[in-house]
């Protein structure tokens, strides 16, 4: 019963059956293959338009080199003070942009908004020469927090950021996730909010290891691929990345598995709402469950074997306090959890 994260889950059936058929014969190397080429198509199907798409094995590699395509080393980068890119990357994104600075905003349940976003910017004037230039912006979108941002609200984030001159860069470890929760399209969410750059996740929803930077504005890719060369995720074997972004992809197999994590999310938390001295720091919205746990709950469930992280408090919303003997927990579901699993959590729940 481990729901500590959606990353201890394998890969899903359909990605591995692609793999599986990828290996074998020949096939050009560098992701000059038929199936990097069907993965890109698909994923333009997805953004419903022309869009430059990389391939990586991973969700640090496609945020680092995303940020480092629309951000130079002299400059600013904002993003939610508890985002991925901020405290979870040991310094890819400053490494891959040679030294930009990471700017974290405030904000309650993992999101920022665009008067955060304001108040930040004034730390950083432009034309100051001791002042880093601020260059982008990072939305995640699932948050730290497992929360969502609306379409409006990154419509608004991304216009403030326009405005000033920044680019949009989306965070998408969970994509799908997001997706299936808002019931919008992925051009809808994207693009047609205003992003610039997307990082595509699939790993934690079914991939094995692999992820997409997605640019909208071709210019903007121009030197991408260089970029990606020299950061050690251009994959000699590249058929076998777009052998499974097609598998996670195809016949709609991506947003099953988004459904299935978010329906026991959905379900873990209405249990848990209902056990006595549990409380829920905010709606459940995506796969994320974060529980504050009463002693008695939080000792049966690790004795029951149950695995969950404990988490920050940082972005609580006021007046919503964690007690001294209180444990504040995430839990995070997947495409591969089982219902038996959830309903063993509830009930030892309901017995302590």
């Amino acid at each position: 019963m481990n729901f500590a994260s959606d990353n201890v889950a394998g890969a899903s059936r359909p990605v591995l059956d692609a793999v599986i058929a990828a290996n074998g014969g020949a096939e050009s190397a560098y992701g000059v293959d038929a199936y990097t080429k069907r993965a890109e198509e698909l994923l333009a199907g997805v953004f419903e338009r022309d869009c430059a798409v990389f391939l990586v094995a991973t969700g640090t590699a496609a945020n680092a080199l995303a940020l480092s395509a629309i951000s130079q080393p002299w400059s600013a980068i904002f993003s939610h003070a508890e985002a991925h890119v901020l405290d979870d990357e040991c310094g890819a994104p400053e490494m891959f942009t040679g030294g930009a600075k990471i700017v974290g905003i405030p904000g309650v349940a993992g999101k920022f908004t665009p008067a955060g976003l304001e108040a930040a910017l004034e730390r950083f004037p432009k034309g100051v020469a001791k002042a880093v230039q601020p260059a982008a912006v990072s939305v995640s979108q699932v948050t730290e927090a497992g929360t969502l941002y609306t379409l409006d609200e990154i419509a608004a984030i991304a216009a403030t950021a326009r405005r000033h001159g920044m680019a949009t860069h989306l965070d998408g470890a969970r994509f799908a996730n997001a997706l299936a929760a808002l019931g919008c399209t992925a051009a809808e969410m994207t693009w047609k909010a205003g992003v610039d750059v997307v990082s595509f996740g699939a790993t934690k929803n079914g991939g094995l290891a692999c992820e997409a930077v997605v640019i909208f504005d071709k210019d903007r890719a121009a030197d991408f691929q260089y970029r990606r060369k020299r950061s050690g995720h251009t994959l000699s074997k590249g058929r076998l990345l777009g052998a499974q972004m097609v598998g996670y992809l195809e016949n709609g197999h991506w947003m099953d598995n988004a459904r299935r994590a978010n329906a026991a999310a959905a379900a873990l938390s209405r249990g848990l709402a209902e056990v006595k001295g549990v409380r829920l720091a905010w709606p459940t919205q995506a796969n994320e469950v974060f529980a504050v746990l009463p002693p008695p709950v939080d000792a049966a469930l690790k004795a029951a074997g149950v695995r969950y992280a404990p988490w920050s408090s940082g972005s609580l919303p006021e007046g919503f306090a964690i007690g001294p003997q209180e444990s504040f927990a995430r839990f995070v579901t997947s495409f591969a959890s089982r219902d038996e699993d959830v309903e063993a959590i509830l009930r030892t729940a309901r017995g302590a």
